[in-house]
């Protein structure tokens, strides 16, 4: 190859290159140009005004003025509301652990008996997710009457759509290799899920209860704002009647019950895995 041919071919190659660079940087310019109009629209569309925020800071403050100092003999009020709230997080969160196994089984593709029964598993997992637990709470109030029960059965029903959800996607990702050996032994479907599937996914199975017992006694503290029992009934009392102190005293609470059991779910899970 000659010294001009050598030349051309380099200098056709780079032309090639720098269009290339130009349609992507030209794509990208026109998608990013397309999503800062549409982020522009959808803010617009819901009333996004940090303008707004400002003018109502002072308003903010004066709300916050009338909750301090706090109303500390409201503590000795609250002992029951926080125990029930415990009570609510915990039966909740070991009714979903217990639910959870078999839909787990069910909804991951390595361990269904069919595909249909697989698709219709993650669907209800997903209508579980899909519904939060304050909505939940309204159902079973209706059904069941105001009280904790209500608050029990839907963190059950919400924390069995994750829990499930999760432990599934973990049954899917086990090593491959104790189940082909097992099944090589001639081990029956059943044995090769008891002792060649399970005891991979359990250490991710408690992280994953623990996680959720320390996110279900978050959504308890609130979910006594539709009768459901626990701290947000006594929170939303008090807002009812304007007692702020007493409101501000139930913040705390909820705020060092939600800080404590952060902590111990922490060092739950750092000593299980």
């Amino acid at each position: 190859m000659s010294a001009a041919t050598f030349e051309t071919a380099v200098a056709s190659a780079l032309a090639l290159e720098s269009e290339r660079r130009m349609r992507r940087a030209t794509r990208g310019a026109i998608w990013i140009a397309a999503s800062v109009a549409v982020l522009g629209f959808t803010a617009a569309q819901i009333g996004l005004n940090p303008i707004a925020l400002a003018k109502g800071m002072p308003y903010m403050l004066d709300f916050f003025s009338r909750m301090f100092p706090p109303d500390l003999e409201h503590l000795a009020l609250l002992g029951g509301a926080t125990v029930e709230t415990l009570q609510i997080a915990v039966w909740g969160t070991l009714i979903a652990v217990v639910i959870s196994i078999p839909f787990a089984l069910l909804g991951a593709k390595n361990t269904t008996p069919h595909p249909v029964v697989f698709h219709a598993t993650r669907l209800f997992l997903n209508a579980l997710r899909a519904i939060n637990e304050l909505v939940f709470a309204l159902i079973f109030v209706a059904a069941v009457g105001l009280g904790p029960f209500a608050g029990v059965l839907a963190i059950a029903l919400h924390a069995t759509g994750m829990l499930a959800k999760f432990c599934a996607e973990e049954v899917e990702g086990v090593d491959r290799g104790p189940i082909e050996a097992m099944q090589a032994t001639g081990a029956g479907r059943m044995q090769v899920i008891l002792f060649g599937i399970v005891p991979q996914v359990i250490p991710a199975f408690i992280s994953y209860s623990i996680y959720r017992l320390d996110v279900s006694i978050r959504a308890a503290t609130i979910l006594g704002l539709v009768g459901a029992g626990g701290l947000g009934f006594s929170l939303i009392k008090t807002m009812k009647l304007f007692k702020y102190h007493e409101t501000a005293t139930c913040i705390l609470v909820i705020f060092v019950l939600v800080f404590v059991s952060d902590w111990i779910c922490s060092r739950l899970r750092s000593r299980i895995l």
